[in-house]
């Protein structure tokens, strides 16, 4: 704890004065991040490399997330914070918390693809709908509709679905064409296609492991091919892209490609794979944070 407080009260007051979010440092397992006025230090196990900056830095985390050998893990509080805070990140705002499972509700990472998503939107004059499956908190969903889109935003978790409405309404953006779904994925594919609905552009983000609204159980290595096939019968005469990420260990950049490459394969299209990168302030090196592929109407 603070000895001077009037101290801890000056190095908030500095960090208040940092809007949105930035990653400082990682290394040693961990990344080192400014979330708002807030330090936190959380796991990041590819980084596997010594920090850049001085131990003594990363002491100043406000919390930290400790993973457990059984897979879970819980938080550490330096100091008291808040149960949720709003921070500014690409041109949104986002409420933010430090969650059971050690997210905070955004993922910075995927502030790359969601200026493609805008981009993409905006190239063409008539009206695109978007589906965003596995949406959480709706931060692809913000990008596609604040460009214009109608957008379909579909989460097995209710709560997480209510924090993307959250969020939505933050970002001046809830009178925008957003259809809020909760439902397992594969369930709500097999609706649509029954209801002939089509879609000028997927986005998807599966998780590794999860369950559906009802218990479904949803294992990346067994059920992403099949997701990706039924989601081309929903793809309209003239998709616009498709975009696929993940941060599952060996689903590399490549292995994404090719999954697109064969869901598409019918249609002529630009395709495209990269890693997932943060880039840290303090030092400009980057941090791979997952795997994203992208398929493009030429």
């Amino acid at each position: 704890m603070w000895n001077d407080f009037s101290a801890y009260e000056k190095i908030m007051e500095k960090r208040m004065r940092i809007a949105g979010y930035q990653l400082l440092d990682s290394g040693m397992g961990n990344k080192l991040e400014r979330v708002g006025p807030y330090l936190l230090m959380r796991p990041s196990p590819q980084a596997v490399w010594s920090p850049y900056l001085p131990e003594e830095r990363w002491q100043e985390a406000d919390a930290v997330y400790i993973r457990s050998s059984s897979g879970g893990g819980k938080w550490e509080f330096k100091r008291r914070l808040p149960e949720k805070w709003e921070i500014e990140y690409g041109g949104f705002r986002f409420a933010v918390k430090p969650t059971g499972f050690g997210h905070l509700g955004i993922f910075p990472e995927q502030r790359e693809s969601w200026e493609w998503i805008s981009e993409k939107v905006k190239t063409v004059t008539r009206e695109i709908t978007v589906l965003n499956l596995f949406a959480y908190t709706g931060g692809s969903t913000l990008a596609a509709a604040s460009a214009g889109a109608s957008v379909c935003h579909l989460d097995a978790s209710k709560g997480v679905v209510d924090w993307g409405r959250e969020n939505t309404a933050l970002s001046g953006l809830s009178s925008s064409s957003i259809r809020w779904i909760v439902d397992d994925a594969n369930k709500f594919i097999g609706k649509e296609i029954r209801r002939g609905k089509k879609y000028d552009a997927i986005i998807l983000d599966p998780p590794s492991f999860g369950r559906g609204a009802k218990g479904e159980v949803w294992k990346i290595e067994d059920d992403l091919t099949k997701l990706l096939n039924t989601c081309r019968a929903l793809l309209s005469d003239e998709p616009l892209f498709v975009l696929l990420s993940c941060h599952s260990p060996g689903f590399t950049p490549l292995v994404l490609q090719n999954l697109l490459a064969e869901m598409m394969k019918t249609i002529k299209g630009r395709l495209s794979c990269a890693e997932m990168v943060i880039t840290e302030a303090e030092s400009g090196s980057p941090l791979p944070c997952g795997s994203y592929a992208r398929w493009s109407l030429k």
